[in-house]
Formats: structure tokens, C-alpha cells, sequence
């Protein structure tokens, strides 16, 4: 019998107060804490209390109180840091250091050092590629939304 995935997961394991974390924020949906290696000062992770391996698996009826704490976060963060504004990044898969669905909240200032989204930027070789790309996610999202 497969381990049960709140024994397996990091995440679930601070949720549940078996690793030590220092909760910013916490309702009944989701809870905030500060990263354990942060960009700045206050980058902050939000998680959804039940186990969503990502952005994609997570249920609609979940959506607007999850993004409603990601805004309510990233107001605090930017007043309590008396911060110039905020990074808000989600990993799916690629990069994600814990397969649970988390929102990083990261305090920026102007001039901070940090370069766009982490890597180096690619522009389109012609209008035509961005024009196959932009055509090709248009006809993904009608197709998604009349799923």
C-alpha cells in the first residue's frame, strides 16, 4: 500500500504542524509562511490545506479564495516590507521544488537585483512565430473553455 501523500509531502507536513514554519497568514482554505530560502526578506508561499499537486489540478471552487489570499498577500507584503511592489510566481512541474501547489509572494524594490523572470528573455524570431503562438493559445483556451 502506497504511503499516504500528507506522510510524503513537505508541505502537507508543515500544514500539519510537523515541520516547524513561521504562518504568516492561515483560513480554512489556504495558509501562508515565510520561505525557508527567500529571494528577499518576507518572499512568502501560499498553499492550498488540501493536497494540489498544481495550478492546473486545482478546483474551480477553490480558484477565487486561493487568488483572493495571493492578492490579500501581496498587498501585505508590499506595505509591511514597505516594499515598491511584488513578484507573484507559480511553478507547474518544471522548477517546483515541492509537488504542492504554491504561490510565491516576493516583496521587490526598484533596482533589487533580480532580472525579469529568472532567465534570460527570447524574443520572437518574426511577427509571423508570434503570430502562430498567439493563434495556437487562442484556439487552446476556446477549446479549454468549452470543455
Amino acid at each position: 500500500m502506497p504511503p499516504d501523500i500528507r506522510d510524503t509531502c513537505t508541505f502537507c507536513k508543515v500544514l500539519d504542524g510537523r515541520i516547524p514554519t513561521q504562518f504568516v497568514f492561515e483560513d480554512n482554505v489556504s495558509a501562508a509562511f515565510l520561505d525557508h530560502r527567500p529571494v528577499f526578506p518576507g518572499h512568502c508561499l501560499l498553499v492550498p490545506k488540501s493536497h494540489i499537486p498544481t495550478l492546473t489540478d486545482l478546483p474551480d471552487n477553490l480558484v477565487e479564495s486561493i487568488f483572493m489570499n495571493v492578492r490579500l498577500l501581496a498587498q501585505a507584503v508590499e506595505i509591511a516590507l514597505e516594499a515598491d511592489g511584488s513578484f507573484v510566481a507559480v511553478n507547474n512541474r518544471v522548477s517546483q521544488s515541492v509537488p504542492h501547489l504554491h504561490i510565491h509572494i516576493v516583496p521587490r524594490r526598484r533596482k533589487d537585483g533580480l532580472k525579469g523572470f529568472f532567465w534570460p528573455r527570447r524574443p520572437y524570431p518574426d511577427d509571423d512565430a508570434m503570430l502562430r503562438v498567439l493563434q495556437n493559445l487562442r484556439r487552446v483556451v476556446a477549446e479549454l473553455r468549452s470543455a
